[in-house]
């Protein structure tokens, strides 16, 4: 076999390759063998039939498709191997010549991973939000420690914010009662903005055994997105009353003792939170200095599928479990199909583009995952899809997924060595050292669209990757 790689642009090459006839036996005799089995002639056993007989009675050409359909993988591997090309997608390949007994000429034209050139990154400079917390925001946390352990009384008077209603709906479209739009003895809470909009006017000023009816626009459900006429009635009135702020209440809410040790665990607490999300401000914000620094074409054909999984996901997991249609999301966004279009396009690019420099990197720095890193890795992934270790870990493998997760751990490192040469200053000109911070942070980077099986059953499309 011979073959010759013409670059047709930097993510796409031409192969042409050439076949001796002799290199066609095993697929010559693999073809015989298989069309053996499928066929019956008169005067021979199954199997038993001779080629010449095979030719005659079904034709050469028939053979020859066979052989060569059983043939083209494996010279074609052959070739990019030897081309020591990183091929992405399958090929499209063309048969340019084919002579009985003489030669096999075809051509594969595919996508291949672009050559990167890193340049120095060590003079990366971002900002990011300092990390303050302030007695607000350590009252407001207390608060809602304080929500949670509120009581409910009935009450004999008209419903008022904040009150705990119980509740009959009955939901009407074109004036017929929706199989799934009856409900009773709904617990809701007044301003919460749980249910639907327009409840809240509705059933404010109502006592127990009062009904009002009002129209909303369903969320979900047989008619979401719909208008419905909406009956309420309460059946009863509830006033929450919260415990008081003082150390009874601590002891009730936490493991501590006085108010003042709550407080002062909620401040420490919401630091970390900060600190977390200043972290990951700043691993963002690195990235996106990074790709600013490198020239990164993109296939068009990866950029094509992407574009289409991205839609794909939208459309068939996110709005699907909330009962939406893509014309509706865009209504609620406020967004064009064009301005929609746009912001695929540009997310999948930057997705592909971050994929490739962070895989650069990873050779680059010789990067390598160990078994305690993919696991805890692992172990992340399964508590954010909601899934036990040992569900998602089988639904992982099964899937073939585990050097996706491998490579994910790998990108996080390799962004995590950028980010540590890189000089981070907070709003104040402080400069943060985040190295404590970056094992949690920077230990995923999700790329374009590489959904694992786990991911998919736990409909959890948080992060979109693609395999490149």
């Amino acid at each position: 076999m011979k073959s010759a790689v013409e670059t047709l642009n930097p993510t796409r090459v031409r192969l042409s390759i050439e076949v001796p006839f002799e290199e066609l036996k095993d697929s010559l005799d693999a073809a015989y063998k298989k069309i053996n089995q499928q066929v019956t002639v008169k005067g021979f056993r199954k199997g038993k039939i001779p080629a010449r007989v095979i030719d005659q009675r079904f034709g050469r050409g028939a053979v020859l498709e066979e052989a060569v359909n059983d043939a083209l993988p494996k010279f074609y591997t052959e070739a990019v191997n030897e081309a020591e090309i990183d091929v992405l997608g399958q090929p499209e390949v063309d048969i340019t010549e084919l002579k009985d007994g003489e030669t096999l000429n075809f051509t594969a034209e595919v996508d291949v991973r672009p050559t990167i050139e890193i340049p120095d990154y060590s003079g990366i400079e971002v900002e990011v939000d300092a990390v303050e917390v302030t007695d607000e925001d350590i009252e407001k946390s207390v608060e809602q420690l304080r929500e949670r352990f509120a009581s409910t009384s009935p009450v004999e008077r008209a419903a008022e914010d904040g009150d705990v209603v119980t509740i009959d709906l009955e939901a009407k479209v074109d004036g017929e009662v929706l199989e799934d739009g009856v409900a009773s003895g709904v617990s809701y809470t007044i301003g919460s903005g749980e249910l639907l909009d327009g409840i809240d006017d509705a059933v404010k000023g109502l006592e127990a055994g009062g009904e009002a009816t009002f129209t909303s626009e369903l969320k979900g459900g047989s008619a979401a997105g719909k208008e419905a006429e909406v009956t309420v009635k309460v059946t009863q009135v509830a006033a929450r009353e919260l415990p008081a702020l003082d150390d009874e209440f601590a002891q009730l809410a936490s493991e501590f003792d006085t108010l003042e040790e709550l407080k002062a665990d909620s401040r420490k607490r919401l630091e970390n939170m900060k600190q977390y999300d200043q972290a990951t401000q700043a691993q963002e914000r690195v990235l996106e200095k990074l790709l600013e620094l490198v020239e990164v074409p993109v296939p068009e054909k990866l950029l094509e599928d992407e574009i289409n999984t991205r839609k794909h996901n939208l459309e068939h997991h996110q709005l699907g479990q909330m009962g939406l249609d893509l014309e509706k999301y865009l209504e609620i966004q406020g967004k064009t199909a064009e301005e929609f279009d746009t912001e695929t396009k540009d997310a999948a690019v930057k997705g592909i583009k971050t994929q490739f420099v962070l895989d650069e990197l990873v050779k680059r720095e010789k990067l390598n995952v160990n078994q305690e890193e993919l696991t805890e890795h692992l172990m992340r992934r399964a508590a954010s899809s909601g899934m036990s270790p040992d569900q998602f870990a089988q639904a992982v493998v099964e899937g073939g997924q585990v050097p996706l997760l491998v490579g994910e751990v790998a990108r996080g490192k390799a962004l995590a060595v950028v980010v540590e040469a890189a000089t981070v200053k907070d709003t104040n000109g402080e400069v943060i050292d985040l190295d404590d911070d970056e094992d949690e942070t920077a230990e995923t980077v999700p790329a374009a669209s590489e959904e694992t099986p786990a991911e998919d059953k736990a409909e959890d499309t948080a992060e979109d990757k693609t395999e490149a």
